[in-house]
Protein backbone atom coordinates (compact mmCIF):
# COMPACT_ATOMS: atom_id res chain seq x y z
CA UNK A 1 0.00 0.00 0.00
CA UNK A 2 1.60 3.27 -0.94
CA UNK A 3 1.06 7.14 0.55
CA UNK A 4 -0.79 9.15 -1.66
CA UNK A 5 0.25 13.04 -0.60
CA UNK A 6 -1.70 15.56 -1.46
CA UNK A 7 0.73 19.10 -1.52
CA UNK A 8 0.11 22.26 -1.45
CA UNK A 9 0.70 25.92 -3.58
CA UNK A 10 -0.92 24.77 -7.31
CA UNK A 11 -0.67 28.35 -8.17
CA UNK A 12 1.63 29.68 -5.45
CA UNK A 13 4.81 27.19 -6.06
CA UNK A 14 4.14 26.31 -9.09
CA UNK A 15 7.85 27.17 -10.26
CA UNK A 16 9.18 24.62 -6.95
CA UNK A 17 7.14 21.99 -8.65
CA UNK A 18 8.53 22.44 -11.86
CA UNK A 19 11.92 21.66 -10.62
CA UNK A 20 10.79 19.21 -8.11
CA UNK A 21 7.95 17.22 -10.40
CA UNK A 22 11.60 16.98 -12.47
CA UNK A 23 13.73 16.08 -10.04
CA UNK A 24 10.71 13.36 -8.71
CA UNK A 25 10.18 11.81 -12.59
CA UNK A 26 14.00 11.71 -13.50
CA UNK A 27 15.55 10.64 -9.78
CA UNK A 28 12.89 8.56 -8.72
CA UNK A 29 15.31 6.59 -6.73
CA UNK A 30 15.93 9.49 -4.55
CA UNK A 31 12.19 9.39 -2.98
CA UNK A 32 10.76 6.68 -1.14
CA UNK A 33 9.06 4.28 -3.02
CA UNK A 34 6.16 3.99 -0.32
CA UNK A 35 4.62 7.14 -1.61
CA UNK A 36 3.26 9.14 -4.50
CA UNK A 37 1.75 12.70 -5.58
CA UNK A 38 -2.16 12.31 -5.18
CA UNK A 39 -2.48 16.28 -5.78
CA UNK A 40 -1.19 19.43 -5.90
CA UNK A 41 -4.23 22.34 -4.21
CA UNK A 42 -4.66 25.70 -4.39
CA UNK A 43 -6.49 28.66 -5.87
CA UNK A 44 -4.86 32.33 -7.59
CA UNK A 45 -5.71 35.34 -5.44
CA UNK A 46 -8.19 37.05 -4.95
CA UNK A 47 -10.45 34.11 -5.87
CA UNK A 48 -13.84 34.90 -4.89
CA UNK A 49 -14.95 31.54 -3.55
CA UNK A 50 -11.23 30.97 -2.27
CA UNK A 51 -10.95 29.69 1.32
CA UNK A 52 -9.15 28.07 3.96
CA UNK A 53 -6.30 30.74 3.85
CA UNK A 54 -6.13 33.78 2.13
CA UNK A 55 -4.77 33.36 -1.17
CA UNK A 56 -1.73 34.90 -3.11
CA UNK A 57 -1.19 32.52 -5.80
CA UNK A 58 0.38 34.47 -9.11
CA UNK A 59 0.67 31.83 -11.24
CA UNK A 60 -0.94 31.95 -14.58
CA UNK A 61 -4.01 29.52 -14.75
CA UNK A 62 -2.80 27.91 -18.05
CA UNK A 63 0.51 27.24 -16.99
CA UNK A 64 -0.58 25.69 -14.05
CA UNK A 65 -2.78 23.76 -16.14
CA UNK A 66 -0.02 22.56 -18.46
CA UNK A 67 2.33 21.61 -15.69
CA UNK A 68 0.34 19.31 -13.90
CA UNK A 69 -1.09 18.02 -17.63
CA UNK A 70 2.26 17.34 -18.50
CA UNK A 71 3.02 15.48 -15.29
CA UNK A 72 0.08 13.34 -14.32
CA UNK A 73 -0.79 15.41 -11.57
CA UNK A 74 -4.15 15.84 -10.15
CA UNK A 75 -5.26 19.49 -10.03
CA UNK A 76 -7.30 20.40 -6.69
CA UNK A 77 -8.73 23.78 -6.76
CA UNK A 78 -9.84 24.69 -3.54
CA UNK A 79 -13.03 26.14 -3.02
CA UNK A 80 -13.66 26.67 0.29
CA UNK A 81 -15.44 29.43 0.68
CA UNK A 82 -17.87 29.22 3.36
CA UNK A 83 -20.71 31.75 3.29
CA UNK A 84 -21.29 31.69 -0.41
CA UNK A 85 -24.70 32.91 -1.48
CA UNK A 86 -26.13 31.88 -4.97
CA UNK A 87 -25.22 35.53 -6.40
CA UNK A 88 -21.44 34.28 -5.84
CA UNK A 89 -21.73 31.18 -7.86
CA UNK A 90 -22.17 33.73 -11.51
CA UNK A 91 -18.29 34.57 -10.89
CA UNK A 92 -16.63 34.63 -14.04
CA UNK A 93 -13.25 34.07 -13.01
CA UNK A 94 -14.28 30.87 -11.05
CA UNK A 95 -16.53 29.31 -13.79
CA UNK A 96 -13.12 29.95 -16.10
CA UNK A 97 -10.83 28.43 -13.74
CA UNK A 98 -13.33 25.51 -13.42
CA UNK A 99 -13.76 25.24 -17.46
CA UNK A 100 -9.80 25.36 -17.88
CA UNK A 101 -9.29 22.27 -15.85
CA UNK A 102 -12.19 20.05 -15.99
CA UNK A 103 -10.87 18.23 -18.99
CA UNK A 104 -7.14 18.77 -18.43
CA UNK A 105 -5.17 15.75 -19.65
CA UNK A 106 -6.24 11.92 -18.61
CA UNK A 107 -5.55 12.55 -15.07
CA UNK A 108 -9.04 13.70 -13.93
CA UNK A 109 -8.65 17.11 -11.53
CA UNK A 110 -10.56 17.43 -8.20
CA UNK A 111 -12.16 20.60 -6.04
CA UNK A 112 -12.06 21.23 -2.31
CA UNK A 113 -15.58 22.61 -1.05
CA UNK A 114 -16.88 23.67 1.76
CA UNK A 115 -20.26 24.85 0.58
CA UNK A 116 -23.25 22.50 -0.22
CA UNK A 117 -24.19 25.44 -2.33
CA UNK A 118 -21.39 25.93 -4.44
CA UNK A 119 -20.91 21.47 -4.61
CA UNK A 120 -24.67 21.26 -6.11
CA UNK A 121 -23.94 24.02 -8.77
CA UNK A 122 -20.47 22.52 -9.54
CA UNK A 123 -21.76 18.69 -9.75
CA UNK A 124 -24.39 20.06 -12.20
CA UNK A 125 -22.27 22.46 -14.21
CA UNK A 126 -18.58 20.48 -14.08
CA UNK A 127 -19.72 16.95 -13.55
CA UNK A 128 -15.90 16.32 -14.96
CA UNK A 129 -14.64 16.80 -11.52
CA UNK A 130 -14.05 14.46 -8.08
CA UNK A 131 -14.57 16.52 -4.66
CA UNK A 132 -13.17 16.77 -1.35
CA UNK A 133 -15.12 17.90 2.05
CA UNK A 134 -12.48 20.33 3.26
CA UNK A 135 -11.23 20.73 7.06
CA UNK A 136 -12.62 23.74 6.96
CA UNK A 137 -15.66 22.26 8.12
CA UNK A 138 -13.46 21.72 11.38
CA UNK A 139 -15.28 18.46 11.85
CA UNK A 140 -14.04 17.46 15.57
CA UNK A 141 -16.76 15.09 16.78
CA UNK A 142 -16.27 11.60 15.30
CA UNK A 143 -20.18 10.85 14.61
CA UNK A 144 -19.47 14.12 12.19
CA UNK A 145 -17.06 12.71 10.44
CA UNK A 146 -18.57 9.73 10.30
CA UNK A 147 -21.51 11.33 8.70
CA UNK A 148 -19.30 13.38 5.98
CA UNK A 149 -17.86 10.20 4.83
CA UNK A 150 -21.04 8.22 4.56
CA UNK A 151 -21.82 11.12 1.27
CA UNK A 152 -21.07 9.82 -2.09
CA UNK A 153 -20.23 12.95 -3.63
CA UNK A 154 -17.27 13.23 -1.65
CA UNK A 155 -14.26 11.18 -3.02
CA UNK A 156 -12.47 11.78 0.07
CA UNK A 157 -13.23 14.20 3.41
CA UNK A 158 -10.66 15.84 5.75
CA UNK A 159 -11.51 15.83 9.01
CA UNK A 160 -9.92 18.59 11.51
CA UNK A 161 -6.48 17.20 12.85
CA UNK A 162 -7.13 16.70 16.45
CA UNK A 163 -8.97 13.41 15.30
CA UNK A 164 -5.80 12.15 13.62
CA UNK A 165 -5.13 9.94 16.60
CA UNK A 166 -8.08 8.51 17.12
CA UNK A 167 -7.15 5.65 16.38
CA UNK A 168 -9.43 3.46 18.18
CA UNK A 169 -12.54 4.45 16.11
CA UNK A 170 -10.49 5.21 12.99
CA UNK A 171 -9.50 2.01 12.77
CA UNK A 172 -12.55 0.49 13.04
CA UNK A 173 -14.22 2.16 10.06
CA UNK A 174 -15.31 -0.26 7.65
CA UNK A 175 -12.40 -0.30 4.56
CA UNK A 176 -14.73 1.70 1.73
CA UNK A 177 -14.31 4.76 4.52
CA UNK A 178 -10.85 4.44 5.30
CA UNK A 179 -9.92 4.63 1.67
CA UNK A 180 -11.87 8.74 1.80
CA UNK A 181 -10.02 9.69 4.46
CA UNK A 182 -7.54 12.51 4.11
CA UNK A 183 -5.22 12.82 7.13
CA UNK A 184 -4.18 16.67 7.56
CA UNK A 185 -0.79 16.44 8.18
CA UNK A 186 1.33 19.13 9.74
CA UNK A 187 -1.09 21.52 11.33
CA UNK A 188 0.52 24.19 13.82
CA UNK A 189 -2.90 25.32 15.12
CA UNK A 190 -2.84 25.07 19.28
CA UNK A 191 -4.40 21.85 19.33
CA UNK A 192 -7.15 23.73 22.36
CA UNK A 193 -8.25 26.29 19.56
CA UNK A 194 -12.10 26.68 20.49
CA UNK A 195 -11.83 29.39 17.64
CA UNK A 196 -10.81 27.43 14.10
CA UNK A 197 -13.79 27.90 12.29
CA UNK A 198 -14.50 31.32 13.19
CA UNK A 199 -10.53 31.61 11.74
CA UNK A 200 -11.65 30.48 8.66
CA UNK A 201 -14.73 32.56 8.05
CA UNK A 202 -12.77 35.43 8.46
CA UNK A 203 -10.85 34.11 5.43
CA UNK A 204 -14.17 33.44 3.43
CA UNK A 205 -14.99 36.88 4.52
CA UNK A 206 -11.82 38.57 3.10
CA UNK A 207 -12.55 36.36 -0.08
CA UNK A 208 -15.86 38.21 -0.41
CA UNK A 209 -13.98 41.42 -0.41
CA UNK A 210 -15.49 42.23 2.78
CA UNK A 211 -14.31 45.29 5.08
CA UNK A 212 -13.03 43.17 8.15
CA UNK A 213 -10.49 42.85 10.90
CA UNK A 214 -8.09 40.19 10.97
CA UNK A 215 -8.66 36.99 12.91
CA UNK A 216 -6.98 37.87 16.42
CA UNK A 217 -5.03 34.19 17.05
CA UNK A 218 -5.84 33.24 20.51
CA UNK A 219 -2.47 30.89 20.80
CA UNK A 220 -0.25 31.20 23.66
CA UNK A 221 2.35 30.75 20.51
CA UNK A 222 0.67 32.86 17.99
CA UNK A 223 3.59 35.23 17.63
CA UNK A 224 5.92 32.57 16.57
CA UNK A 225 4.24 31.91 13.22
CA UNK A 226 4.06 28.29 11.89
CA UNK A 227 7.43 26.69 12.35
CA UNK A 228 7.80 23.11 11.21
CA UNK A 229 9.75 22.41 14.46
CA UNK A 230 6.47 23.61 16.85
CA UNK A 231 4.02 21.29 14.25
CA UNK A 232 6.31 18.03 14.85
CA UNK A 233 4.88 18.64 18.56
CA UNK A 234 1.68 18.70 17.76
CA UNK A 235 -0.63 15.79 19.40
CA UNK A 236 -2.31 16.00 15.93
CA UNK A 237 0.99 15.66 14.14
CA UNK A 238 1.68 12.42 11.61
CA UNK A 239 5.24 11.88 10.47
CA UNK A 240 6.72 9.60 8.50
CA UNK A 241 6.60 6.82 10.65
CA UNK A 242 3.10 7.08 11.39
CA UNK A 243 2.33 6.87 8.46
CA UNK A 244 4.18 3.53 7.37
CA UNK A 245 3.70 2.21 11.10
CA UNK A 246 0.89 3.11 11.72
CA UNK A 247 -2.00 4.77 9.22
CA UNK A 248 -0.81 2.49 5.66
CA UNK A 249 -0.99 -1.08 7.31
CA UNK A 250 -4.50 -0.14 8.88
CA UNK A 251 -5.76 1.03 5.32
CA UNK A 252 -5.09 5.02 5.27
CA UNK A 253 -3.04 5.78 2.80
CA UNK A 254 -4.35 9.73 1.99
CA UNK A 255 -2.10 12.88 3.70
CA UNK A 256 -2.82 16.43 3.11
CA UNK A 257 0.07 18.64 3.95
CA UNK A 258 -0.91 22.15 4.41
CA UNK A 259 1.40 25.35 3.62
CA UNK A 260 -0.08 27.30 0.86
CA UNK A 261 0.41 31.08 2.77
CA UNK A 262 3.93 29.62 3.76
CA UNK A 263 7.41 30.22 1.74
CA UNK A 264 8.02 28.43 -0.75
CA UNK A 265 11.42 27.45 1.07
CA UNK A 266 9.61 25.48 4.11
CA UNK A 267 7.04 23.84 1.65
CA UNK A 268 10.77 22.92 0.19
CA UNK A 269 11.11 21.10 3.81
CA UNK A 270 8.07 19.60 3.60
CA UNK A 271 9.11 17.91 0.63
CA UNK A 272 12.28 16.42 1.88
CA UNK A 273 10.75 15.30 5.05
CA UNK A 274 8.03 13.48 3.90
CA UNK A 275 8.52 12.07 0.57
CA UNK A 276 12.65 12.10 0.73
CA UNK A 277 15.40 9.36 1.36
CA UNK A 278 17.76 11.37 3.80
CA UNK A 279 21.12 9.86 2.42
CA UNK A 280 19.22 12.25 -0.66
CA UNK A 281 18.05 15.16 0.76
CA UNK A 282 20.78 17.16 0.35
CA UNK A 283 20.97 16.68 -3.54
CA UNK A 284 17.86 17.71 -3.66
CA UNK A 285 18.14 20.58 -1.86
CA UNK A 286 21.08 21.44 -3.69
CA UNK A 287 19.33 21.35 -7.16
CA UNK A 288 16.30 23.57 -6.03
CA UNK A 289 18.43 26.11 -4.52
CA UNK A 290 20.86 26.05 -7.11
CA UNK A 291 18.00 26.49 -9.89
CA UNK A 292 18.82 30.06 -10.98
CA UNK A 293 15.25 30.50 -12.26
CA UNK A 294 14.08 29.79 -8.55
CA UNK A 295 13.33 32.65 -6.48
CA UNK A 296 12.63 31.04 -2.76
CA UNK A 297 11.79 32.70 -0.05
Amino acid sequence: MKAYYHLPGLFEFRDLYRAFLLLFREHREWFYDWCEIGSIYGAPADCLWGGGRVGFGEARPSEVAALTRDFGISARLTFSNSLLSGEHLSDKKCNALCALFEHNGATRNGIIVHSDLLLQYLRERYPGFYFVSSTTKVLTEFEQLEAELDRPEFRFVVPDFRLNKAYDRLFALPESRKRKVEFLCNECCWFDCPDRKACYENVSRKSLGEACADHVCASPNAERGYRFSDAMQNPGFIGIEDIRQVCLPNGFSHFKIEGRSLGSAIVLEFLLYYMTKPEHQLKVREEIYLDSSLDLF
